[in-house]
């Protein structure tokens, strides 16, 4: 499992020029699954990014979480994140789940980190072409990745 982990101010995601989801301040979350994921990935990669302290105190150092500062979250699949560029000018994605997997992982990632939290959590819609749109916050980005 990959993912690229961004501190927002907001963050939207469009699907056919509707909004499916939104938030305010908190986390992206844009999520690649590989043929291997399974229970234990998303768990541990879920308690990794529930935990991780990227939002600042009151001396401006990452000593908050998102729970801590009761933030909003944001979950967009992106196969993409899989993509390998290597060799030749396209882009091989070998290394991504089938999409039938994929799709089961990122319903479980979605239910486990609702499951964890209280917190306000909203989706992108799983094969669509969605429109995503964010203000980065610092700018903050992270990348993840669980084998």
């Amino acid at each position: 499992m990959k993912v690229t982990l961004q501190r927002v101010l907001k963050a939207n995601v469009e699907v056919k020029k509707n909004n499916i989801g939104s938030i305010d301040k908190g986390i992206l979350i844009l999520i690649g699954m590989a043929p291997t994921d399974n229970k234990k990935t998303i768990e541990q990669m879920g308690n990794k990014i529930l935990n991780l302290r990227i939002f600042n105190d009151s001396q401006k150092k990452m000593n908050y979480s998102v729970l801590d500062i009761k933030g909003e979250i944001l979950i967009v699949s992106q196969f993409t994140l899989y993509g390998d560029c290597k060799k030749g000018n396209r882009p091989s994605f070998i290394k991504s789940a089938l999409p039938k997997h994929a799709n089961k992982i990122y319903n479980e990632f979605v239910n486990y980190i609702k499951k964890k939290c209280d917190l306000k959590i909203e989706t992108g819609e799983f094969g669509a072409n969605m429109k995503v749109s964010l203000i980065n916050n610092g700018p903050v980005t992270f990348n993840l990745e669980i084998e």
